[in-house]
C-alpha cells in the first residue's frame, strides 16, 4: 500500500510505503517545480526496478555470472492505441550470448509487467 499526502508547494506529494518515502512533482511547464518524480516515472521506475530484479533473480537461479545490469523503461503514451513501455537492458561483462537471450525471457515473468499487461480496474475503497 502507498499513501499519498499534500505539500504546501503546489502541486507536490510525499509518499510513503511506512518505511521508505519519497516526493512526486510535477513539471515546471504543468505549474509544478520539477522537485520530485514526475507520475509517470514512478510507472516506468516501477517496471525497470522488477525487470532488473528479475533479471538478477534469475540469473542467480541459473547460476549465470552477472555483473551490473541496467534497465532503461520509457512509456510512449502518443500511440492512439494506447500506451507503450518500451525497455533496453544493458548487460556488464559476465554472461554470455547465449545466457543473455535467456535472461532476457525470464523479463516476461517480472511480475510488474504481468500486472501491467492485464486490463485494469479501478475500485474507490471505502
Amino acid at each position: 500500500m502507498i499513501e499519498s499526502s499534500s505539500l504546501p508547494t503546489r502541486y507536490q506529494t510525499a509518499f510513503t510505503n511506512g518505511g521508505q518515502s519519497a516526493l512526486a512533482d510535477t513539471s515546471a511547464d504543468k505549474g509544478g517545480r520539477g522537485e520530485g518524480f514526475r507520475p509517470h516515472e514512478l510507472l516506468e521506475a516501477a517496471l525497470a526496478c522488477c525487470m532488473n530484479m528479475s533479471l538478477r533473480m534469475a540469473a542467480e537461479k541459473h547460476a549465470i555470472p552477472l555483473g551490473k545490469v541496467e534497465v532503461i523503461v520509457t512509456l510512449d503514451r502518443s500511440d492512439g492505441q494506447g500506451p507503450v513501455f518500451g525497455y533496453r537492458v544493458i548487460f556488464g561483462e559476465g554472461p554470455t550470448a547465449a545466457q543473455r537471450k535467456a535472461l532476457l525471457a525470464a523479463l516476461a515473468s517480472c511480475p510488474v509487467r504481468k500486472t501491467l499487461s492485464q486490463p485494469l480496474r479501478f475500485a474507490q475503497q471505502q
